[in-house]
């Protein structure tokens, strides 16, 4: 079912969520004869193995584009020694695509509602392809950060366009599965990014690292060419479209709690790897092996949510959220004791893959009508929010201690969860079986 908003506070107290969520559930509630005319229109039977083929060309998409946002991390010094600037400057290359996308995203949207959807996925793909190897190339750090840049609007717009894809190819009973299929692709980039930039960039350097990124890029496309069908535009898109995403009072609830636990997730997680080396002792070595293992719990968090977010979004997320902010405050107290920071940071990863997807379900199904409006007011919305958290991280580890960057960080996701309770008991969402 999908979540719609309802005036009165007694209708939703029953519906409350469980824990988890992913990318799931922006299956809009549509007449048989529109949804038989999307069907036709994709030249795939709605369930039927193409349209399942076609939702997992889509997460390899999404994981190509994870993992190009999340390589240079892994590579940042080598950067910044092989352009001759500093690391500080060199962190731009993770900064910047973030706002990029937040501005992005609105416009892309208000730009695009004319066009077919495979052909967007497609010209997307290929964008990144360019900019990974405009990267892999760039003789100074100028253009570098200019690809970059190009990288984030296409982040945005992908993002955009994707999050509502899913349940137009396989149709809205399947449609919270498919999110949640693309979502197991978000993470999967996750895992591959961060680990595969320090290791081949140790192996082959930082500018072939890119240049295989870039290939990597090529072959999904081609995979997409090949999969995809034609995806039909929802039709003209207009700035009320967005307007009237915000204006909604679900809308908005799940906005604020968004906003709040993406602050606080990101708050502790650019430090984490300072405070696993100076806090908990831990080796590099072991540090990219727990990262490995942190991703392949989101994707079994996102695999799980679907079927948790049939009981109910907020629900989820309220309760995923309070085991984020748990294990965060848990971090801060036993992270000393390697075996303990070890399997919280495992658990972490898990119930992360839940939070992250339900942030998207909560607005997609507060606007049912405009999916892909509730989207990009969403990808801008965590953007910004994403680098807010990134920020008063810094300014926490400067002026205190990693310990109580994780404690602070715990309690504003704390916070997050608890704003989701309150949301449970004003709005609801109609839910679908």
């Amino acid at each position: 079912m999908i979540e719609n908003e309802e005036p009165t506070l007694t209708h939703h107290a029953s519906q409350m969520r469980v824990v988890t969520a992913s990318f799931c559930t922006a299956a809009v509630r549509v007449p048989a004869q529109t949804s038989a005319a999307r069907a036709a229109a994709t030249g795939a039977e709605p369930g039927s193995r193409r349209s399942w083929a076609s939702v997992g060309a889509v997460a390899l998409g999404a994981f190509v584009i994870v993992m190009t946002e999340t390589l240079p991390v892994g590579l940042l010094p080598e950067i910044a020694d092989g352009l001759h600037v500093s690391l500080g400057l060199a962190g731009l290359m993770v900064l910047v695509p973030g706002f990029s996308a937040a501005v992005s995203a609105p416009l892309f949207f208000l730009g695009s509602g004319r066009f077919n959807r495979r052909s967007v996925i497609l010209v997307l793909g290929l964008t990144v392809l360019v900019s990974n190897a405009v990267v892999a190339v760039a003789p100074d750090f100028v253009l570098v950060l200019i690809a970059r840049m190009i990288f984030g609007a296409t982040l945005g717009a992908f993002w955009t366009v994707v999050s509502p894809v899913g349940p137009k190819l396989v149709g809205p009973a399947g449609g919270t599965r498919a999110i949640t299929v693309i979502a197991a692709g978000i993470s999967g980039g996750t895992v591959v990014g961060l680990p595969a930039g320090q290791f081949l960039g140790n192996l082959v350097g930082w500018r072939l690292t890119f240049a295989i990124a870039a290939a990597a890029t090529l072959l999904v496309v081609v995979v997409q060419v090949v999969v995809l069908p034609g995806i039909p535009p929802e039709g003209r898109t207009h700035l009320r479209d967005l307007v009237g995403v915000v204006t909604r009072r679900a809308a908005r609830f799940g906005m604020a709690a968004g906003a709040m636990v993406f602050i606080g997730q990101f708050a502790a997680w650019t430090y984490v790897t300072p405070f696993l080396m100076d806090h908990t002792h831990l080796s590099s070595g072991v540090i990219s092996l727990l990262y490995v293992i942190y991703g392949i719990g989101g994707i079994v968090g996102s695999l799980i949510a679907g079927s948790l977010f049939k009981r109910g979004v907020i629900g989820s997320f309220a309760g995923a959220a309070a085991v984020v902010a748990a294990l965060l405050i848990a971090l801060a107290s036993v992270g000393a004791i390697p075996w303990a920071a070890s399997l919280l940071l495992v658990l972490w990863g898990l119930f992360w893959g839940i939070v992250n997807p339900g942030t998207l379900v909560w607005i997609l199904d507060a606007a049912p009508e405009s999916p892909e409006a509730a989207s990009a007011v969403n990808v801008t919305n965590l953007q910004i929010a994403l680098a807010a958290g990134s920020g008063l991280g810094a300014i926490l580890v400067s002026s205190t201690t990693l310990q109580a960057v994780f404690f602070a960080a715990g309690f504003i996701v704390l916070a997050s969860a608890v704003l989701a309770v309150v949301a449970g008991r004003v709005v609801t969402l109609v839910r679908r079986g």
